[in-house]
């Protein structure tokens, strides 16, 4: 749990439910489900992580080394049903966060993201429907199924209209979830993310997130590279805020059938975040770039999310500021990148 914001007693209160109860989380390893994995723990709850480790994903071992001891850890694949369905049973909540990411994956190697975003969610949402009926599903989904924003902040009712395969198999995998609710009963929350950033995600490379690459180049020494006129705006999101709402919507009924977007609605230049890094970091530099060709042609240019919905119906605002939170992830990674390079 990285905790560089308070919380209130109103959220501790509604959390203390979860103590005890058995929790499920896919992708349990990698970026969001580590940091959720940690603070269920913290929590008291009888945590178990699915993740299938696969190379170029985001799982890796050494983002639950503080909460280890409290975890069950399988390492395993969502697509296979027999260790789902074993895997379902007996849970009080299921945190669904696995899932292929990478936008310019899903144009390179279609069928692999058609299997993990969309056939996956089918067969974890069938474990459920004939092991584990009474379970509570909360679903990540993505900002990417909205494609080129139509008006600004984008708001839960905008149009729907995908870029790229990862958009529409991210839309299928909540179409899914909300079919399995209406005709089994299938308890289940939708929330569709925007650049969530922070401790123990990729930086590898931009697979995850375009922060990552950005924060390993100027802790590297090595020009950050901003795609484009670096004109475009963007909100973020810190993922102690993203792990407050998903905690949230779980002990909330009120949640259940919803579909809330999570972001900070408070748009930044891709220009301005780069020089924030720098001034940060106290070092390194940012230029212009062209785009890529595979990336040009999915890019969405301007976005930023509409979020009232989730304060009013769930209570939740975000609490980091960007500044805040990038420092945080700075220094994360200062100390621990020979863990994640």
């Amino acid at each position: 749990m990285t905790g560089i914001h308070c919380l209130s007693g109103a959220a501790v209160s509604a959390w203390s439910q979860l103590k005890n109860k058995r929790v499920l989380i896919t992708g349990g390893l990698g970026f969001i489900g580590s940091n959720l994995a940690c603070r269920l723990v913290a929590l008291g709850a009888e945590v178990t992580v699915v993740d299938s480790l696969t190379p170029g994903c985001g799982g890796n071992l050494w983002n639950v080394r503080a909460c280890k001891k409290g975890l069950r850890i399988e390492v395993a694949d969502i697509r296979d049903s027999a260790v789902v369905a074993e895997l379902v049973q007996r849970k009080d909540y299921l945190f669904n966060l696995a899932g292929q990411t990478s936008h310019v994956g899903s144009m390179n190697d279609p069928f692999i993201d058609l299997d993990v975003n969309a056939r996956a969610q089918l067969v974890i949402l069938e474990a459920c429907r004939r092991a584990s009926p009474g379970i509570k599903v909360v679903y990540a989904s993505s900002r990417q199924l909205y494609g080129v924003p139509a008006y600004f902040p984008v708001d839960e009712r905008h149009p729907v209209s995908p870029v790229d395969v990862n958009g529409i198999n991210k839309f299928a995998g909540e179409q899914f979830h909300v079919l399995y609710s209406k005709v089994y009963g299938i308890r289940s929350v939708i929330f569709r993310l925007t650049n969530t950033y922070g401790p123990h995600m990729r930086v590898k490379d931009g697979r995850q997130t375009f922060l990552g690459i950005w924060i390993r180049r100027v802790l590297s020494g090595d020009p950050i590279e901003v795609f484009g006129s670096g004109e475009q705006l963007r909100d973020f999101c810190y993922v102690d805020d993203v792990v407050d709402a998903l905690l949230l919507a779980a002990v909330d009924e009120r949640s259940d059938g919803g579909v809330f977007n999570l972001g900070d609605a408070v748009p930044v230049a891709l220009k301005d975040v780069a020089s924030m890094l720098v001034e940060l970091n106290g070092s390194g530099r940012w230029q212009l770039a062209d785009f890529p060709a595979d990336r040009k042609v999915i890019d969405i240019g301007d976005y930023f999310a509409g979020v009232d919905k989730a304060r009013k119906e769930l209570g939740w605002a975000p609490k980091t500021a960007l500044r805040e939170g990038l420092a945080h992830t700075l220094e994360f990674y200062r100390e621990h990148c020979r863990h994640y390079w």
